[in-house]
């Protein structure tokens, strides 16, 4: 099996790892921002606070660790909070006293705010077409209704049904996700506000987008997400719901998420319990209404939700169970957590399972009838290439008419394949950019409208017919005005990590760029939770290569590039591949003559901001500059905090000797040694993070500068209005790849003259 990356909805789910920037605070753009020091060489003479050394013992499985800053770990604590507001003015400081930043932050505004519209998660319906647009230079995303995909008038007649931005002046309101009713009459909304990702449930009236009814709170959360089905009737609704205060220790209000039903116009407090008691307490739970046949609708006689189909991951494991609430409503197990099964789907009125099991490990794809889902025939075998499945995005497979459409991984690139649907025999694929990524599917009428793109080409909607052509439609997202990809190629290479494995490297970079070491290049990864980074259009990363830089993303193990083995070989007790093959991609790289260690930059969030720490402090001579998104650094403690207990089925557990010996060997925070050269660091984190704790991000920074005594710079940039990535008004995106841009380019691009 494998998880991509797949589209504009997909790269912010995953923190924007196409662009690799833009992920963390910032200070409002425009000529009103005041400067935050006068002159340059104040800011060079100003040094960080110091965090006082105060030394814990822990021993797990007789190993003492200590931990000299566990004190910085209470968030509450006004010490601490005056220590990072310290260290973020000190950044503040350091980074607006950049030579390059007030002439990068100028070229991305240009093209960050530039009106280019992008549209995502389509959901065809009777009165139209629900999806979220952005349109800069607004804060955040809306949510419209379109007539339409053929023409521009139909895009340009689009209606806005919710918008965030005139609701909230600060830009900090977003929409988490999107469920409009059957009938497209109503849609019901999660909002959340400052990148904390807890959800309230908003009812709208698509024809008026007046509220239905008071919003029910707690739908949607960082650590389960969250979700809702509809019933046929459009009166009620299946919906996820997390903990009240007072209905479960404040420890686990972030856990044991169960489903209620809710029926319009009554007491949401009174909302009964329909499902979940019999699931783990880190259990993740993805709801889908099954479209009713005539037979059901004639034999129904419940006006409740009807046939729904969920999906419950267990934590961040990649492992799920399924189940079908019948016309009964009675919920019948379609699979278990591990029997290999890791998408069930519902198209043209059947179920359609992905198949990663031992006997299929690169996936297969079975269909079932929803009369009797236990008799299931092999649609499509396993292939040499990686049939994908998604969780929180649409599925993998769709289908259209006599067709199936079924998305492959082919090591980071990824593909649309059809089938038909009868035989199973492969037809005509439609037509895709080449190094590309496939994304959403969306059956509308006799056609498919799918969504593609790459590193060099915008993402589009595209539409597949029965006589197998393929046209762009009208939601074709613009390149912005004065961003020239021409001269720009992408080579895709393999480096050779420590155990022989081939990893690939895609590089971009001019075409004509002699290979003598001489180019500025960031490098990019992730390796983790069996996500795999496909191609994505950047305009902001043009602001790089314009001025001679190379920019590589390396499909790491631990994603799944190559199936659920390569997810596997770089998840727990083998997590050191991951670092492996990202350190020889570094190597690659100056070997082949793209660059050197000292023209060398790399960055990564969330569990790729692990991995900067954990290149950072074992190969801390193979780069000049780190920039480290909400990263984990602490593994020992990592699975302590609100999200931890949902990382362990990736990670492991100090609570297992063996995997305690992992995390250890690894753990960033803990192999920082005193006296030793580091490159230049950029930390940034959010304080409303609810996926990693911020204070992975103080303790590492305080470890750091305690080690290196000002030899090496460690700068840490906290935001109070930002958490995990999501939801990040444009204003501080902008700010924060200026930021990083100049970070980078100030430290590379005459190093080594």
């Amino acid at each position: 099996m494998s998880k991509d990356v797949n589209g504009f909805g997909g790269i912010v789910a995953a923190l924007g790892l196409s662009l690799g920037l833009g992920l963390g605070c910032a200070e409002p753009v425009g000529d009103s921002a005041p400067p935050i020091v006068d002159e340059a060489e104040d800011a060079a003479a100003e040094g960080p606070p110091v965090a006082e050394p105060r030394p814990v013992v822990d021993r797990y499985h007789e190993v003492e660790v200590v931990d000299a800053y566990r004190w910085l770990e209470d968030a509450s604590d006004p010490e601490v909070q005056a220590w990072r507001r310290a260290q973020d003015a000190h950044a503040q400081r350091v980074l607006e006293a950049s030579p390059s930043l007030a002439e990068l932050e100028q070229r991305l505004t240009g093209i960050m705010r530039a009106p280019t519209v992008s549209h995502w998660d389509l959901q065809p319906r009777p009165s139209g077409i629900f999806a979220m647009r952005y349109v800069p230079p607004a804060a955040q995303p809306v949510l419209v209704l379109l007539p339409g995909l053929d023409d521009a008038a139909q895009v340009e007649a689009a209606r806005v049904l919710v918008d965030p931005n005139a609701m909230d002046e600060a830009g900090l309101t977003h929409i988490d996700w999107v469920r409009p009713s059957p009938d497209g009459t109503k849609v019901a909304v999660s909002l959340s506000k400052a990148g904390s990702e807890v959800g309230d449930l908003h009812v709208f009236e698509v024809a008026t987008g007046a509220l239905v009814e008071p919003p029910i709170p707690r739908v949607n959360g960082g650590t389960a997400g969250g979700d809702l089905a509809w019933a046929s009737d459009g009166r009620s609704f299946l919906y996820t719901r997390y903990p009240r205060a007072g209905e479960r220790p404040e420890a686990e209000l972030d856990k044991y998420v169960q489903v209620h039903r809710h029926t319009l116009g009554e007491d949401a407090s009174a909302d009964p319990h329909e499902f979940g008691s019999e699931l783990p307490d880190i259990a993740e739970i993805h709801l889908a209404a099954v479209p009713q046949t005539g037979k059901s609708k004639r034999k129904s006689k419940s006006k409740a939700v009807e046939r729904v189909l969920a999906t419950i991951q267990y934590g961040d494991s990649g492992r799920f169970v399924h189940y079908l609430r019948d016309t009964k409503g009675a919920w019948q197990p379609l699979s278990a957590f591990d029997d290999g099964i890791v998408q069930v789907s519902v198209g043209g009125g059947e179920l359609w399972f992905v198949d990663v099991g031992e006997a299929s490990p690169r996936g297969r794809l079975l269909r079932a009838s929803l009369d009797d889902p236990s008799k299931r025939e092999v649609f499509v075998a396993e292939a040499e290439d990686t049939l994908t499945h998604s969780f929180w995005g649409d599925p993998s497979v769709e289908v259209v008419g006599d067709r199936v459409y079924a998305r492959y991984q082919l090591g980071g690139p990824s593909e649309l394949r059809a089938f038909d649907r009868r035989t199973g025999a492969p037809l005509d694929k439609p037509e895709q950019p080449a190094v590309g990524s496939a994304g959403s599917m969306v059956a509308l009428g006799d056609a498919l409208v799918f969504g593609a793109g790459s590193y060099l080409e915008p993402y589009a909607w595209r539409r597949h017919g029965a006589d197998g052509e393929t046209q762009t439609t009208a939601l074709a997202e613009p390149t912005p005005e004065g961003v020239d990809y021409s001269g720009i190629e992408v080579r895709r290479e393999f480096a050779t990590s420590k155990d022989g494995t081939k990893v690939p490297v895609n590089i971009l970079v001019a075409a004509d760029a002699p290979l003598d070491g001489s180019r500025p290049c960031v490098v990019t990864g992730y390796g983790g939770y069996g996500i795999s980074l496909t191609p994505g259009f950047s305009p902001a990363r043009i602001a790089l290569l314009e001025r001679g830089f190379c920019y590589a993303v390396v499909n790491l193990r631990g994603g799944s590039e190559y199936g659920e083995a390569w997810h596997e070989q770089g998840a727990r007790t083998n997590k050191q591949n991951v670092f492996d093959d990202f350190a020889a991609a570094l190597e690659h790289l100056a070997a082949r003559g793209y660059s050197q260690p000292e023209r060398l930059g790399i960055i990564g969030g969330s569990n790729g901001g692990l991995l900067m720490g954990a290149l950072l402090t074992q190969r801390p001579e193979l780069v000049a500059a780190v920039i480290a998104r909400v990263g984990i650094y602490d593994m020992l403690r990592n699975e302590l905090s609100a999200n931890g207990q949902y990382n362990i089925p990736e990670f492991g557990t100090v609570e297992d000797p063996e995997q305690f010996a992992a995390l250890h060997a690894y753990s960033p925070y803990h192999h920082v040694e005193d006296g030793r050269a580091y490159p230049a660091v950029l930390f940034t984190t959010g304080a409303n993070d609810p996926r990693v704790d911020p204070m992975q991000s103080r303790k590492m920074t305080a470890r750091l500068q305690a080690a290196t005594q000002g030899a090496s710079e460690v700068l840490l940039r906290v935001s109070d209005e930002a958490g995990h990535g999501g939801g990040k008004p444009l204003s501080a995106r902008i700010r924060e790849t200026a930021e990083g841009y100049a970070f980078f380019v100030d430290r590379l691009e005459s190093a080594g003259d």
